[in-house]
């Protein structure tokens, strides 16, 4: 579990007692957040209007977007995500009157609402997850907004975050095989549990899913009596002429094509914008629209690694092509190698993977769709994550995939190894693109190397 990253010891020494409050990371239940927040005074009832976003992959991305959207369109905006990537204060950002898309809480706020639900929960069972989702409605309850974007921990269903009694609108990314053993080994199984977060008369955004995924949602939807509004159904988004054109049953929008990179992200973005325009009821305009497009912040989402950055991890770097990225299941592994293979058709260069992932993970699943476009794998292990694959297994599912691979110590040995064997190239040596991956936790951990999220 990423607990602390790199905290003041006052709020350090808190979030360390709260993990000991239960014998599992997770344990999916509402019972004892519940309890907790009845404790507290239910500020669960007092967010601004929430968007509640559930799904395997692109829900942070989206929440990313809509954040950026909706504050350009003059909204207050406080959000709640995990995990974080290098400071826990990144979960909870607080919109104010000069900072409508919210920043990180601060460091005696989060103490204090951590130590208030320490004291509130008097040393009763209740996961980690739960008791800090529990003091991030407390902190977001506190402070006037226009709307809190909530993001799902895992699952849906029985998150902690699905304790909310009404919401203003909910979405859910695609879903694909992950967790499976605590939502269930079948697609649509994970499908129902992701629809949980449904709630009647209240509009669910959908975005792509496979048909098996979208028939179970569709299911869910019409037991509760929540309409929903499909991607490639009611809405879609799509290159044209290096543009991203939206169009809904209402409009068709000339956008500028995202800053987050890759093919997925045109999806994302189209959900976002959809969930943008119902949340405004269609108020909100095609500049704010297209400046949250361009602005949009959400690091290790196929972020580029800078010079600067790069140079705290590998002191001969220049020249490499470095890219991170914290997916970590067969349909992100999907969506990442397009991404790589439509930067190799605009610039070849020699693929290589740094990959690191927590031990229940799908290693093979995720490598596969890089078998005919890596050149190798560099294996290494997650720091600070004792339920991580070995690199040993990384390798061995790497093997399975038809993908050559050996073991490194961390990510600089890693790109080191990497960097020597193609600058002994033949017969001319060429600057590697590399992806590091596998895991949001490894992608912190990276990122806290070169100093800033």
């Amino acid at each position: 579990m990423k607990a602390t990253g790199h905290l003041s010891s006052d709020s350090a020494s808190v979030l360390d007692r709260l993990t000991r409050l239960h014998p599992k990371a997770i344990d999916l239940s509402l019972g004892r957040i519940e309890r907790l927040l009845s404790r507290l005074g239910r500020p669960q009832d007092r967010l601004p209007p929430v968007i509640h976003i559930a799904g395997t992959n692109g829900k942070g991305s989206v929440l990313a977007f809509l954040r950026a959207i909706l504050s350009a369109g003059g909204a207050r905006v406080h959000t709640y995500t995990s995990p974080h990537l290098v400071r826990f204060h990144e979960r909870i950002t607080l919109a104010g009157d000069d900072d409508r898309r919210g920043a990180p809480i601060g460091e005696a706020e989060l103490e204090n609402v951590l130590r208030e639900c320490e004291s509130a929960n008097a040393g009763a069972p209740i996961t980690f997850f739960e008791i800090t989702t529990a003091a991030a409605f407390l902190a977001l309850s506190r402070r006037p907004a226009d709307v809190a974007l909530i993001e799902v921990g895992l699952g849906g269903r029985f998150d902690a975050t699905n304790v909310l009694p009404r919401t203003a609108l909910t979405v859910i990314t695609p879903v694909s095989l992950d967790h499976q053993e605590f939502l269930g080994a079948e697609l649509g199984a994970i499908a129902r549990e992701k629809a949980g977060i449904l709630k009647p008369d209240v509009v669910g955004v959908v975005g792509p899913q496979d048909r098996e995924a979208l028939v179970a949602i569709e299911n869910e939807a019409h037991r509760l009596g929540a309409p929903l509004v499909v991607h490639g159904q009611d809405f879609r988004g799509f290159e044209e002429r290096g543009r991203f054109v939206y169009e809904d049953g209402r409009a068709l929008l000339d956008l500028t094509p995202p800053k987050l990179r890759g093919r997925h992200q045109i999806d994302n973005a189209s959900v976002a914008v959809a969930a943008a325009r119902i949340f405004s009821r269609d108020s909100v305009s095609l500049e704010a629209v297209d400046w949250g497009l361009q602005n949009v912040e959400w690091p290790a989402r196929l972020q580029r690694l800078t010079r600067d950055r790069l140079a705290a991890l590998a002191s001969h770097s220049d020249g490499a092509d470095v890219w991170l990225d914290g997916g970590h299941n067969p349909g992100a592994g999907r969506a990442l190698a397009q991404s790589m293979a439509d930067l190799q058709d605009h610039v070849y260069r020699p693929l290589y993977l740094v990959v690191g992932m927590l031990g229940k993970k799908d290693a093979y699943g995720f490598l596969s769709s890089f078998a005919t476009l890596a050149r190798g794998v560099v294996a290494v292990p997650v720091p600070g994550q004792n339920n991580a694959h070995s690199p040993q297994s990384i390798c061995a599912a790497a093997a399975r995939a038809g993908l050559p691979c050996e073991t490194a110590g961390d990510v600089p040995a890693a790109l080191k190894r990497i960097l020597d064997r193609e600058a002994g190239g033949a017969p001319s040596p060429a600057s590697p693109r590399i992806l590091i991956c596998g895991s949001l936790y490894l992608a912190g951990h990276v990122l806290g190397l070169t100093g800033r999220p």
